[in-house]
């Protein structure tokens, strides 16, 4: 009777450790698939973010050459106008000079018209009679 008890509780036992371990080999079970799931569902987040960083960047490298390309037509508008103002800035200062030069030549004219006038004058002769 004795043995029979403590084969009854040997079986008993087993049977508690083989539910043991089922309730553990579920449990890691359960737990592998809810992280596999976790990182699938992780990893396929992060596709989509990388999928929308790609877009992004590509939209910025876009702006970004349009931007440069604006840039550099406005630079050379602005280049043409300078070059533009300068060449007025030039004409101007050549007409200044040419004004300036030709004040001179009517100053000196007019000095030797009337030279010459006061010339003819002492030869008894006058200029509106030439």
């Amino acid at each position: 009777a004795d043995l029979r008890r403590r084969v009854r509780d040997m079986e008993q036992k087993l049977q508690r450790e083989r539910q043991d371990h089922r309730d553990i080999y579920w449990d890691l079970s359960h737990q592998y698939k809810t992280m596999q799931t976790e990182l699938t569902n992780k990893v396929k987040k992060l596709e989509q973010e990388v999928s929308q960083l790609k877009e992004d960047l590509a939209l910025s490298q876009e702006e970004l050459s349009k931007e440069k390309s604006e840039r550099k037509q406005e630079e050379q508008e602005k280049d043409v106008i300078i070059a533009d103002l300068r060449q007025k800035l030039d004409n101007m200062y050549l007409s200044s000079q040419l004004s300036a030069t030709r004040q001179g030549w009517e100053d000196e004219s007019a000095t030797l018209h009337q030279k010459y006038k006061e010339l003819l004058s002492e030869f008894g002769l006058n200029a509106l009679d030439l």
